[in-house]
């Protein structure tokens, strides 16, 4: 096939056609490396991958959370549109570039030339360190070759990842498409000689580099709990400007606190750097993860021992202080869901269920065999479907979950939270991660008698096709909904020809 062809054929799958022919478009536009190299890093084992928001949001979000950093987005205007507005809810204060395109400029090429035009109007080095340019859909599924870009303009980096929605499972593992490639990039130019220190200046003790988002309190945390064991917390990748990356790959130790992260990972074991996985979470992730710790970097047992007498009766005390007493089941797509469930057993909950939206990996072993141990059941790469099915099997006090979960649980008159918002923007680690959800969590399972009283108060309104407020209740018609369906799923065409 030509690659007139194979752009045309690209262009006219759309962004609305399926993952399917998506992926058959960018296989044919020679993108099949690439598309090997995501199912490697992001694996979405025997099932499809989890209902998610786009993913670029991920890759987007660490864009514009770094200093000194420009991101601009090609692919369709409807994508950019969502993107740029989630981001901005979510706090973003920066502008976002967008290289808009239309099927002659996709099929002739010129949409590279528009987007590389673009980069060099955007190449100030008195404003920025690193532009990121992203591939959504349509531009990855054509073979828009961002590797063609120049390296850097005028000391400017020049960073092009894809990030497609039928390539990359989840938002949180597009994080590390970016991270990972930014940290390739900081990995060769600290090979080629003397880069800039951090901000505050070089460590006087060897690092450890946290890898995975965290609650800010967290990174201080820890940084407490390393300081009698010689060490300090190093940068958290990923980080918030790019002098930040060097330190990074500096660290004596690094700790994926969050699993996923492979691409990461990869860039750090190729600089010879340790990783290990869980975190300092409760009493027994707390005594792990501090020996752990010592064996990478080795820290002399006495050191290790004197750290761990004070750290973790403390620990325990907080715990046994902030009871929970409850049967909950548990969901999310941050990466910190096993994190979690533990904090809550040791809390005294009764966990059933643990379903997280991204894979397995090593880095996670340590707290699906702590929790497996323990009768608990983890799900990776849960779906929407897998979650509810738990709730309604375990019949749970509480649901923590996403957003459709604590729908579905409230619909239920189950008392529910949602992860991220409340549970995951909460310290977790070490001492002040012990005892942080009681309230919260607590709080809610006491909601459980003013669910009753509104189930109570609303028993006999309708559901389904007879929600709302009738004089006449509507009659159900299965039979013609199960004819709209069958229509649906032939098409308009095939539709039409049995009309």
């Amino acid at each position: 096939m030509s690659e007139t062809r194979r752009q045309d054929a690209a262009a006219a799958t759309g962004c609305h056609a399926g993952r399917q022919e998506l992926r058959r478009a960018a296989e044919a536009a020679g993108q099949s490396e690439m598309l090997e190299r995501l199912a490697a890093d992001y694996p979405t084992g025997p099932h499809e991958q989890p209902q998610s928001m786009c993913p670029a949001f991920g890759s987007l979000r660490v864009g514009l959370r770094m200093r000194r950093t420009a991101t601009v987005l090609s692919g369709s205007a409807c994508c950019v549109y969502g993107l740029t507005f989630t981001s901005h809810f979510y706090g973003a204060r920066r502008t976002v570039g967008y290289v808009p395109f239309d099927s002659e400029t996709l099929v002739t090429g010129k949409l590279f030339e528009d987007i590389r035009d673009a980069v060099f109007a955007l190449a100030d080095p008195e404003k920025y360190d690193a532009i990121v340019v992203t591939n959504l859909c349509v531009p990855t599924a054509s073979g828009v070759p961002l590797r063609l870009l120049p390296r850097e303009i005028d000391g400017v980096r020049i960073i092009g990842i894809d990030v497609p929605g039928f390539g990359v499972p989840t938002h949180a593992e597009a994080k590390d498409v970016l991270a990972g490639a930014m940290l390739r990039y900081a990995r060769a130019e600290a090979e080629q000689g003397p880069v800039a220190a951090p901000r505050e200046g070089p460590a006087e003790r060897p690092t450890v580099t946290l890898l995975g988002e965290m609650f800010p309190a967290d990174p201080v945390g820890i940084g407490a709990m390393l300081e009698p064991l010689g060490l300090a917390a190093g940068p958290v990748v990923p980080t918030r400007e790019w002098r930040e990356l060097y330190a990074a790959l500096d660290g004596a130790l690094v700790a994926a606190i969050h699993p996923f992260y492979t691409a990461a990972v990869r860039e750090f074991e190729a600089a010879g750097r340790a990783v290990i996985g869980s975190a300092p979470v409760g009493h027994d992730g707390t005594a792990d993860w501090l020996d752990a710790v010592a064996r990478g970097c080795d820290v002399p047992a006495r050191k290790l021992d004197a750290v761990k007498a004070r750290l973790l009766p403390a620990i325990r005390g907080a715990l046994e202080a902030a009871p929970i007493r409850g049967r909950i089941t548990l969901s999310g797509y941050e990466g910190s869901e096993l994190l979690v469930a533990r904090l809550l057993i040791e809390s005294g909950a009764d966990v059933r269920y643990v379903g997280t939206a991204l894979p397995r990996t090593p880095w996670s072993e340590p707290d699906r065999a702590w929790l497996e141990a323990r009768g608990v059941h983890v799900q990776y790469r849960a779906s929407l479907e897998q979650d509810v099915a738990a709730m309604e099997e375990f019949e749970p006090d509480l649901a923590v979950g996403t957003t459709p979960v604590v729908q579905k649980a409230k619909e239920r008159a189950t008392p529910a939270l949602y992860f991220t918002n409340l549970i995951s923007a909460r310290p977790l680690m070490g001492p002040a991660g012990a005892g942080s959800l009681a309230q919260v969590v607590n709080g809610a399972l006491r909601s459980r008698a003013r669910f009753d009283r509104m189930r109570e108060f609303f028993e006999g309104v309708g559901t389904g096709h007879a929600s709302g407020v009738w004089e006449e209740v509507p009659r159900d018609r299965p039979a013609f909904r199960a004819r709209q369906a069958r229509q649906a799923a032939k098409g308009p065409a095939d539709a039409m020809g049995t009309a």
